[in-house]
């Protein structure tokens, strides 16, 4: 097979992806031929521009790529990395995939351990998934003590990947409900990105209907079951005015004030993300 240009691959991929209902089908297109060549989107796009040639090996190993996302497989899991704030994670199949909205959830994590007239924070993420909240908050407030835990025995690996080597977290393979008897009283953030959706909701997206594991996103039959536990162990965990963040459902911000206020937390309040969907909770210990 002879060469062809990378933009007639490209371009190729990008009508694939969109005919299988790929959101961003050029955005794809893009990244998967950026991993097959080892170069970043903006080099491929540079590429493009300048009418580079595509050998025929690469094009074939950017079609077998495009088939696999095609079937809806997501990209993260193809590429094997997700951008999360600064960080780039390994991530793959039984992790869930770190979303764009967590990024702001984090920071409200991030803002308190950096107000905190503590000379060492302590920052708690229950349910780490991937470690992507856990190592944004170590990396990012290089002066607190992080620790996380997760239970799944499919992502714990990924989260214990992800966060080797880094000095100030402290990472477990234990139920949140439990984990971290002995730092009762003393953490300054409690943050969590539970499984929230209801037991019978079905979530539309194939990628995460099909790949994104059970563990990570049922919650009981109305999605909260977990958030209940959280309330519960965080005001143990949490030293008086820590706070308590929990990211969730856009639908499910009163229920979970609700909870938390009937639980005797302070200043239970719902925050919009860059979408103008409610996407997360905060409240106080008293």
């Amino acid at each position: 097979m002879s060469d062809l240009s990378l933009a007639s691959a490209v371009h190729a991929a990008a009508r694939q992806l969109a005919d299988a209902g790929v959101t961003d089908p050029l955005v794809d297109a893009e990244l998967l031929a950026g991993h097959v060549l080892g170069a970043r989107r903006g080099e491929v796009q540079a590429s493009i521009i300048r009418g580079d040639a595509m050998n025929a090996a690469d094009a074939e190993a950017l079609r077998a790529l495009v088939a696999r996302r095609a079937a809806r497989e997501p990209l993260q899991h193809i590429t094997g990395t997700a951008p999360f704030r600064h960080l780039e994670l390994a991530v793959g199949p039984g992790v869930f995939v770190p979303r764009p909205e967590t990024e702001t959830v984090v920071q409200y994590a991030i803002d308190a351990l950096l107000g905190s007239p503590l000379p060492e924070p302590i920052g708690i993420d229950l349910g780490t998934g991937s470690g992507a909240i856990a190592l944004a908050m170590a990396t990012e407030v290089p002066h607190s003590r992080v620790f996380a835990t997760e239970l799944s025995p499919d992502a714990y690996p990924w989260a214990a990947r992800n966060t080797a080597g880094v000095a100030n977290l402290t990472l477990v393979n234990e139920d949140l409900a439990h984990a971290f008897a002995e730092l009762d009283g003393t953490a300054s953030v409690v943050i969590s990105n539970p499984p929230y959706v209801p037991d019978a909701a079905v979530p539309r997206d194939p990628e995460v209907r099909l790949f994104d594991p059970s563990m990570a996103l049922y919650g009981g039959e109305d999605g909260l079951d977990i958030v209940r536990v959280l309330s519960v162990r965080a005001l143990e965990l949490l030293h008086p005015g820590g706070l308590l963040v929990i990211e969730h459902g856009e639908l499910q911000g009163e229920e979970i004030r609700s909870i938390l206020t009937r639980d005797g937390w302070r200043a239970a309040a719902t925050h919009r993300d860059l979408t103008l969907r409610d996407r997360a909770t905060t409240a106080l210990r008293p």
